[in-house]
């Protein structure tokens, strides 16, 4: 029992950097006291005394403003951080180590007496004030952005942001990430969206631009050296842009580009 609440100590200590003592994590954190109580009203539940359980839940909730249904099916280090407004409903069902915020919900769609709210697969995490509603399956890894509304099933690892909740193409990294960087720079563009938060869909056009960009600039590059072998003098370099006054300028002398001079 003791090597149990060790380690679930341990497991706040590193999802909250704001936790300092394993005295002040038991005695001053709501959520380890909802989830303690309902650890308590669960076996009551499943003993089939009921009533008491939903009392015990109803205790835990006006104590720490986190009502969980004492039905709801809660894997091994689970923690809400700050906690108040979180709902968590009757077939609820949460995996290891899954990390819940402040006004979160775990709601049902329907008013029948079946499967009605949402599966949490093991790691995942739910940011503040996102709401996931009915019986949808939260893979593995998976995290919800912030006042997201997720109605769908999510794949492992995935992260959901927005209204009604979508995934967002992960963040580039490596090559891929210095590729669109220098692309960015060379035409003068500052590129949010290559930030590490999640990407909007105007980010995410964006940065498939850059990625064209980049694949025309190195054509430009190979058509302009076989032109060059063949004989053929013909400038195709890409014009800098000049960011104050948004005008093509000369890639060379910097002076404005006139018309294209005609064939003689």
């Amino acid at each position: 029992m003791f090597q149990s609440l060790r380690e679930y100590v341990q497991s706040v200590f590193q999802r909250d950097p704001a936790a300092r003592t394993m005295f002040e994590v038991l005695t001053t954190y709501p959520g380890v006291h909802a989830l303690a109580l309902h650890r308590v009203a669960h076996r009551f539940w499943r003993w089939r005394l009921k009533w008491l359980a939903r009392w015990l839940s109803l205790l835990a909730r006006w104590l720490t403003g986190i009502e969980i249904h004492p039905a709801a099916k809660i894997g091994k280090r689970f923690f809400i951080d700050h906690g108040m407004g979180v709902v968590i409903g009757e077939t609820a069902e949460i995996g290891d180590d899954c990390t819940l915020y402040h006004g979160v919900t775990l709601g049902g769609t329907s008013w029948q007496k079946e499967k009605r709210h949402p599966t949490l697969a093991n790691n995942v995490v739910v940011g503040a004030g996102a709401k996931i509603l009915g019986p949808v399956h939260i893979g593995d890894n998976a995290r919800i952005g912030s006042n997201s509304v997720v109605v769908k099933s999510v794949p492992p690892g995935a992260t959901v942001v927005g209204i009604p909740g979508r995934v967002v193409t992960p963040t580039p990294t490596g090559a891929k990430m210095l590729q669109r960087q220098a692309m960015a720079k060379k035409i003068g563009f500052d590129a949010y969206g290559l930030t590490q938060q999640g990407q909007d869909p105007i980010a995410h056009a964006i940065d498939c631009m850059l990625d064209h960009m980049h694949l025309v600039d190195q054509k430009m590059k190979i058509l302009s050296s076989a032109l060059k072998q063949a004989g053929i003098k013909v400038n195709l370099e890409l014009p800098e842009l000049d960011v104050e006054t948004l005008e093509n300028g000369n890639p060379t002398t910097g002076d404005k580009q006139g018309p294209p001079e005609g064939n003689s």
